[in-house]
C-alpha cells in the first residue's frame, strides 16, 4: 500500500433503509448530451424503456475522448476554507493525522466487486474538460445501469447547466489508458467506456446559486447508461456487477470506507484508492452532512462511501464531496427519501432531470 499525496491543485492530469416514497416533480432541462433534444419525462412511474442511445451518439462521445482530451481533464473538487466560509477549488491542505482505526489513501489490494463497479468520469462543462469518480448502483432496470456520482461532477451550479460527453471508465485501475498514445482511449482500457443518455439532479442543488453550503447537501447524482464497453454493446451491470445503495442516514461511529480515483501528487489517477475511518458529522451544515478522516487528492470526487464493507464489496451510502482546507477528512451528503426519489426517476429518464 502507499500513502496517499497530499490535496494540491492540479491541472492536466489523470493522474470523487429505502425511505416513503413521495411524489415526483421531473422537469426536462434543455441540455446536449451529443444524443439530441431532451424530451418531457412523467412522473406516472411506467416501466422504463430500455436505454440503448443511438450507436452514433454513443460512438461520438467516445470519439470525442481522445488521448490528448483525456490528458487535459482537470479535477472538479471543493474545499471550504474555514476562514472565509466559502468553497473553492482544492488546494494542499495542511498535515492531519488520523487515528489507529483510520487510513488515510492507500492503494486498494482488496480485489473484490469495487475494483470493478468503481470508475472514472470524463465530462466536459463548456470548454472545459473535467475528471472525477464514480460507481455502478444495483438496479432492477432491464437494459440500462445507474451510476452514482457527485453533482457537481454532472452539472454545472454557477453556469446553470448540465455537463456533457459524460462518460464511465469502470476498473480504469486494471488497465489504465497510455495517455501519450494516438490509439483509441477506450479500446485501451479493460473493460471500455460507457457514455450517459441522461443525468438526474435535485432541484436543490440546481438553484443554489453555486456550490454552497445548499449544494453540499444535495450533491449527489445518478447518470444513465445503456449498452457500451469495448464492443458498444455490453450492459453495464452484466460486465462489472453493482453495489448496493442505501438512502437512510447512518448513525456516526461505524466505520465506513471511501473510494476514488485521485489525480495529484505520487497518484495521477490510475489506482484506484481507498481510506477508511469512522463515520462523523461536519457542524458547518449542522451535521447534514457527514465527516471521514481523509487524505485522497484531486480527482476523487464523486466516489463511493460504503458501509458496511467486507471482502470487496458493500452497501454505499454517500460520495466524496467536498473537504475543509487545512483539514485531513473529507465529507459527503446523505443519501435520503430525495435521493431516491432521483433514483426512480433514473430508471426511466430518456432526458437530463431535474427532480424536487
Amino acid at each position: 500500500m502507499r500513502s496517499c499525496a497530499p490535496w494540491e491543485s492540479h491541472r492536466g492530469g489523470w493522474g470523487l433503509v429505502p425511505s416513503a416514497r413521495r411524489r415526483l416533480a421531473v422537469v426536462s432541462v434543455a441540455a446536449s448530451l451529443f444524443f439530441g433534444p431532451t424530451t418531457l419525462i412523467g412522473a406516472s412511474g411506467a416501466a422504463a424503456q430500455p436505454v440503448s442511445p443511438p450507436r452514433s451518439a454513443h460512438g461520438r462521445v467516445v470519439a470525442f475522448w481522445t488521448n490528448e482530451r483525456a490528458a487535459q481533464a482537470t479535477p472538479r473538487d471543493f474545499e471550504l476554507d474555514p476562514h472565509t466560509r466559502s468553497f473553492r477549488p482544492s488546494a494542499k491542505p495542511g498535515a492531519g493525522g488520523g487515528t489507529s482505526s483510520t487510513t488515510l489513501g492507500s492503494s486498494w489490494t482488496g480485489g473484490g466487486e469495487v475494483l470493478k463497479t468503481t470508475g472514472k468520469v470524463l465530462f466536459a462543462m463548456g470548454s472545459s474538460y473535467y475528471v472525477c469518480s464514480a460507481s455502478f448502483a444495483n438496479d432492477a432496470v432491464s437494459g440500462r445501469s445507474i451510476i452514482l456520482t457527485a453533482a457537481h461532477c454532472a452539472y454545472d451550479e454557477t453556469g446553470g447547466a448540465f455537463a456533457t460527453n459524460w462518460m464511465f471508465v469502470p476498473d480504469y485501475d486494471s488497465a489504465p489508458a497510455p495517455l501519450t498514445s494516438t490509439g483509441s482511449f477506450c479500446a485501451s482500457t479493460t473493460l471500455g467506456c460507457w457514455t450517459a443518455s441522461a443525468l438526474v439532479v435535485a432541484r436543490e442543488y440546481t438553484t443554489a446559486g453555486g456550490f454552497n453550503d445548499q449544494a453540499v447537501v444535495h450533491d449527489y447524482a445518478f447518470a444513465v447508461v445503456g449498452a457500451g464497453g469495448k464492443s458498444g454493446a455490453a450492459q453495464l451491470d452484466a460486465t462489472v456487477g453493482g453495489q448496493p445503495i442505501q438512502f437512510s442516514a447512518v448513525g456516526a461511529g461505524a466505520e465506513t470506507y471511501l473510494f476514488g480515483y485521485p489525480s495529484a501528487g505520487r497518484y495521477k489517477g490510475k489506482d484506484l484508492v481507498y481510506c477508511r475511518g469512522l463515520l462523523g458529522l461536519d457542524s458547518y451544515t449542522a451535521n447534514a452532512t457527514y465527516r471521514v478522516g481523509y487524505n485522497m487528492s484531486s480527482g476523487s470526487s464523486g466516489g463511493p462511501w460504503f458501509t458496511p464493507f467486507n471482502g470487496g464489496s458493500g452497501t454505499m451510502m454517500s460520495v466524496n464531496s467536498y473537504s475543509y482546507s487545512g483539514i485531513t477528512a473529507m465529507n459527503g451528503p446523505k443519501l435520503n427519501a430525495e435521493t431516491q426519489s432521483m433514483f426512480v426517476a433514473a430508471a426511466s429518464a430518456t432526458a437530463n432531470t431535474v427532480v424536487s
